[in-house]
């Protein structure tokens, strides 16, 4: 009886731990996002704010260009508007689709990122953001 007691109890302590790393991380900052892109190199950052999912902001390239720039906003990773797609709308038509969204829509390139609209895999019209070269959701909003 006391074997049984001391295993349930392991469990469910190694169920909660699980569940403990399994929590998505949290939405960058303000600050984070100013901080990762003075990392990496850029200047006057301008107009920080979070819309449609991902963070975004005006700033000057290393180089000095102005540039649009979208964060993923639990990775910090950078999406200058300048950038060129590795893959095509089909690519990101069948990405969404292998994910489960339906009545896939108005997919466009712009700023760095590709844009569609669609159905969740729970029925919910959303508007996303995706990585230009894996097709990943960086950022998704109700539409």
């Amino acid at each position: 009886m006391k074997k049984t007691i001391v295993l349930t109890a392991l469990l469910s302590l190694s169920t909660v731990a699980f569940a403990q790393d399994a929590k998505p991380a949290a939405p960058l900052t303000e600050a984070q996002v100013r901080a990762r892109l003075t990392e990496q190199g850029y200047t006057k950052v301008n107009d920080v704010k979070f819309e449609d999912g991902v963070w975004k902001a005006d700033a000057h390239s290393a180089q000095g260009e102005s540039v649009d720039v979208r964060l993923d906003a639990k990775t910090g990773q950078v999406y200058p508007d300048k950038q060129v797609a590795n893959l095509s709308e089909a690519d990101v038509r069948a990405r969404l689709s292998a994910e489960g969204y339906t009545n896939v829509h108005d997919v466009d390139f712009e700023d760095g990122i590709w844009n569609a609209e669609a159905d969740d895999p729970s029925g919910k019209d959303v508007e996303l953001k995706l990585d230009p070269a894996t097709g990943k959701v960086i950022g998704k909003e109700k539409d």
